[in-house]
């Protein structure tokens, strides 16, 4: 186990710094990190009663100690951020006992693009503002994060301007998904692969329902575990979030945390001194034990993991402008619609990874493979195998790329893996290594072995372990040397058998100069996978190969009852699902989030269809079937932005056609949104706003820490017909408390819709809300119903 914990005994981190802030009198609506300064004696007392009740880890009064939130305030990052290590160190001091100081990384209250507006190089340069100021700390805690792409920016911020352990800690609901649609497989992934010291689960639940969470955690990952759970569900008491678990509860059930693998617990929200003495006295003589180190070769996304060696798998290669002309010339036009619709056909078709390569010599290759990542990965869940030849390109994008990446390659020349190697242990990734080097390529199969070691070797020595390479056994033409394929299915074998390695391969070179290549193409691809081919870089569109494919996995063992290939059934409903495709409708454009061909299919059709036959027809119908997924859980943010965009983008081409004829479209409620006052985190705020503007909704929005006097001033002004109030901050949920009562009392008939994370139904009932919002379309759902009822 790593020294970042003890490992004789249960490492005990501090409870919710924010519950007793608050009960130490903050004022509603007042910056809890301000403090720091203007009472640090409160802070430092706070910290002070952990240390007696046992914490051996303080967190700093830091969580949203940022420029976003910070601005206006009178204290900068710096400042604050100084303020709070000081407060900790003085009550490490005071107590007498030894304890480490974590600096806290919250999230900042933004969407990061491609689904909001915050770029990630400026997330980035925001943690780092926070770490070179925290440089006082011991460690740092990323916590409470929803969304994997600022994870990623607060980690990489940590490690490039500072030396201090991380810990990334997330925050799922109880399904085990994040705010934009990552599970647990794909966190573990991307923390693993930017080498975070530690991971972990806090807010959001009580230990009880963290502990399945925690279980699938310990499950997938290697490193030392972190948990802080809220102290049960909260409820509202005098106009004050309140949590009712008793310590001793608490403490069982931390107890049944360290059983389940966790290294380290403390608390979040609700959780004080008295739960945390509790559970040091209930686990005193747990000793943790040691991760098990996990062998699984994993690539991920922002939303899912997929896991190269179980079974075979298919990397689409059509998004490689190697002959192919109209991709060609595509990427000299930015065509990205084009390029995002064989992204949607690969997927259809059945790709579990898709391989991007935009390597044209007129090209800044680096920006436009960027650019792709981002608009893939706005549209499409699958991993992607960044594939380039350039150094540069591979640094930018990696750093870029939301999840852990497939690379496409190192080779065994010492330049080569001099160059990838650095950029995989700093970003992380697998990557394709190629078994050729500096004397060219071997025509054996011992000699291309004898490269894989050498590679496995020297990645090792840069810290990419054996699991995180894939070997590719490179695919000779048979029509100049008819020993080639044979050669490379014996150095398949023998990568298997000797090295234990995972391995890729280019199916189609195979052929190149013959007749009926797709004979061979298929024939070669059915001998490969018999002989130990892991992920084949096919083409997923040809039936043919997808055929082989099938039938082998079904002979093989791999296709349980047989159900892949009798729901393929000779192609039939796939072959015309892609034909769809192929040329969507604008039902399935939005469906796809494809919003450049959504307004082009738009244009289409107001040629011919009056505009309010296309948004009722088939704009509304489309954004219903996608807030029903999400509601369902087979449809995630990320899916959910792209198609009100593409919503968004058809209703702008439809409302001007309906001012040219006189006519507009029929407004519905008026609806006016706000996150309350002290609270900046406005990303839940802003999706509700977007699909209540797709569905005919006039949105007023107001912004983020919003008075109550002047949400309730707009509302009269604006006649409005609902009011909506988001708070994610335990601190604010008074303000938001104090706005329903004001609401109430000048406007009796108005409806007040709440949400955020610290919410519940009861919650917001006890408050005087008439609707609780549990997600974006639960709020529009709502607002729907009242307009249909009026």
């Amino acid at each position: 186990m790593t020294t970042l914990f003890d490992p004789e005994r249960l490492t005990i981190f501090d409870g919710g710094l924010g519950t007793m802030i608050q009960a130490a009198g903050l004022p509603p609506g007042h910056i809890p990190e301000l403090w720091n300064i203007e009472r640090p004696h409160v802070i430092s007392g706070i910290h002070r009663q952990y240390l007696e009740a046992g914490a051996d880890i303080l967190t700093t009064n830091t969580f949203g100690a940022n420029r976003l939130k910070l601005a206006g305030a009178p204290y900068g990052v710096r400042q604050t951020v100084e303020a709070a290590i000081a407060a900790a160190r003085s009550a490490i001091r005071d107590s007498g006992r030894p304890a480490r100081v974590a600096l806290s990384l919250g999230p900042t209250g933004k969407l990061l693009q491609p689904l909001g507006e915050l770029s990630f190089d400026e997330a980035c340069d925001i943690y780092a503002e926070i770490v070179r100021a925290g440089s006082g700390a011991d460690l740092a805690i990323v916590e409470t994060m929803t969304d994997s792409y600022e994870l990623k920016a607060a980690v990489l911020a940590i490690k490039e301007h500072s030396s201090l352990p991380v810990i990334a800690s997330m925050s799922f609901d109880k399904h085990g998904r994040l705010l934009t649609g990552g599970d647990i497989a794909a966190l573990v992934a991307l923390c693993e692969g930017l080498r975070v010291d530690a991971i972990g689960l806090n807010c959001g639940l009580g230990p009880v329902q963290m502990l399945p969470l925690l279980q699938r955690l310990s499950a997938l990952s290697s490193l030392p575990l972190v948990v802080n759970p809220n102290a049960g569900l909260p409820r509202i008491e005098g106009g004050r979030s309140v949590y009712d678990m008793q310590p001793d509860d608490y403490a069982e059930a931390a107890y049944q945390l360290a059983l389940a693998g966790a290294a380290a617990i403390g608390g979040c929200c609700g959780t004080e001194p008295r739960h945390i003495a509790a559970m040091r006295k209930r686990c005193a003589a747990l000793k943790p034990q040691p991760p098990a180190p996990k062998t699984q070769t994993v690539v991920s996304s922002y939303a899912q993991a997929v896991v190269i060696g179980e079974q075979p798998l298919i990397i689409g290669e059509r998004i490689n402008p190697t002959g192919k002309p109209r991709l060609k010339q595509a990427l000299r036009d930015g065509d990205y619609a084009y390029i995002l619709q064989l992204a949607a056909e690969q997927t259809a078709a059945g790709a579990a990874i898709l391989d991007i390569n935009c390597g044209l010599p007129e090209l800044d290759e680096p920006q436009i493979m960027c650019e792709l990542l981002r608009r893939i990965q706005g549209v499409c869940r699958l991993p992607l195998q960044i594939d380039s030849a350039d150094t540069a390109t591979l640094a930018a994008a990696l750093r870029q790329y939301n999840g852990k990446a497939l690379v496409n390659s190192v080779n065994g020349k010492a330049e080569s893996m001099a160059a990838i190697f650095p950029l995989l242990q700093k970003y992380g990734g697998v990557v394709i290594a190629l078994t050729l080097d500096e004397h060219g390529i071997p025509d054996t199969a011992a000699g291309r072995i004898a490269i894989a070691e050498r590679i496995i070797a020297t990645a090792a020595s840069y810290g990419v372990a054996k699991k995180d390479i894939i070997i590719d056994a490179l695919t000779m033409t048979v029509s100049a040397n008819n020993q080639a394929g044979a050669v490379t299915l014996e150095t398949l074998r023998r990568l298997k058998q000797e090295l234990g390695v995972r391995t890729a391969l280019g199916v189609s070179n195979i052929s190149f100069g013959l007749p009926r290549r797709e004979l061979l193409n298929t024939t070669f691809l059915t001998m490969a996978l018999h002989s130990g081919l892991d992920a084949a870089i096919v083409n997923p569109n040809s039936a043919a190969m997808r055929e082989a494919y099938r039938a082998y996995n079904t002979l093989a063992g791999n296709d349980t009852g047989c159900a892949a290939y009798i729901a393929a059934a000779g192609e039939q409903t796939n072959t015309a699902a892609l034909r769809q495709t192929a040329s969507p409708t604008l039902h399935q454009s939005v469906m796809l989030g494809l919003t450049e061909q959504a307004v082009a299919v738009t244009a289409e059709l107001l040629a011919a269809t009056p505009p309010m036959d296309v948004v009722n027809g088939q704009l509304i119908p489309a954004l219903a079937e996608v807030g029903r997924g999400f509601e369902d859980g087979t449809v995630f943010l990320p899916q959910l932005l792209a198609a009100a965009e593409a919503v968004q983008s058809s209703f702008e081409l439809i409302r001007a056609r309906l001012a040219a004829s006189g006519a507009g479209r029929p407004q519905k409620l008026k609806i006016v949104l706000a996150t309350v006052q002290g609270d900046i985190h406005d990303i839940g705020k802003n999706i509700v706003r977007v699909l209540l503007e797709n569905y005919g909704h006039q949105v007023v929005d107001l912004g983020k820490d919003i008075s109550p006097e002047h949400i309730a001033a707009a509302a009269l002004a604006e006649r409005a017909d609902v009011v909506g109030l988001s708070a994610l901050m335990t601190t604010t949920v008074a303000a938001m408390e104090d706005t329903v009562k004001l609401l109430h009392t000048r406007l009796p008939a108005l409806k007040i819709m709440v949400g955020g994370a610290v919410l519940t139904a009861e919650y917001a009932a006890r408050m005087g809300a008439d609707f609780y919002a549990a997600d974006a379309m639960a709020g529009v759902r709502y607002v729907e119903q009242l307009y249909q009822n009026r």
